[in-house]
């Protein structure tokens, strides 16, 4: 069974750990309000991204893939999302700057930042697809990939929010964040447009 585990293991730790829209929000956040005042927005992740795995391996997010006007719906309402967040860090200044968001992402906007997120979606289904064999049934799939996922993405934006919080303390000048918001903001921006691609 544990050798079962580990490519499910090592699809999630690397499905997580690289550079996306939740990735690049969780740096900018730890960038902007540090660690601390970032785990409401990497706990609604992580249990967004934990519940679509669950829901994934019940069966619905195949349903929703299957119905081409309802995946558009939510590709197009989380692009315009992630869009405005991008928009909002790439026009914010230093920390205290009166530009940009005043407060972190919320745990709420955390776990619909994951549910209207296409890219989640395909990598769910695809781990509810590609995993199915290791559980005896869909509601212990369901489990097993919110725990897989959920766990991962935790580890995961610790250390992007932790990058974040270094960046902040190496950026003194006005125009170094300028830059680095400009950045963070231009790679969640890259991150909508690959979703269409």
């Amino acid at each position: 069974m544990t050798a079962s585990i580990l490519p499910l293991c090592l699809f999630v730790a690397v499905a997580t750990v690289t550079p996306g829209g939740a990735t690049t929000l969780a740096t900018a956040s730890g960038a902007r309000f540090g660690f601390t005042r970032s785990l409401p927005l990497m706990l609604g992740i992580a249990t967004g991204l934990a519940s679509l795995a669950a829901v994934a391996a019940l069966g619905l997010g195949g349903m929703l893939l299957a119905m081409p006007t309802l995946q558009t719906a939510v590709k197009a309402i989380g692009s315009a999302y992630l869009s405005w967040l991008a928009w909002r860090i790439a026009r914010s200044g230093p920390l205290n700057a009166q530009a940009g968001p005043a407060r972190p992402v919320t745990l709420v906007n955390g776990v619909m930042l994951l549910w209207l997120n296409p890219k989640s979606w395909a990598m769910t289904v695809g781990a509810a697809a590609s995993f199915e064999l290791l559980a005896s049934s869909p509601g212990r799939l369901a489990m097993l990939l919110a725990v897989a996922f959920g766990v991962a993405a935790c580890v995961s934006l610790a250390l992007w929010c932790a990058l974040g919080a270094v960046l902040a303390r190496v950026f003194r000048t006005p125009l170094q964040w300028r830059v680095l918001n400009l950045a963070m903001g231009a790679m969640l921006g890259a991150s909508v447009v690959a979703a269409w691609v």
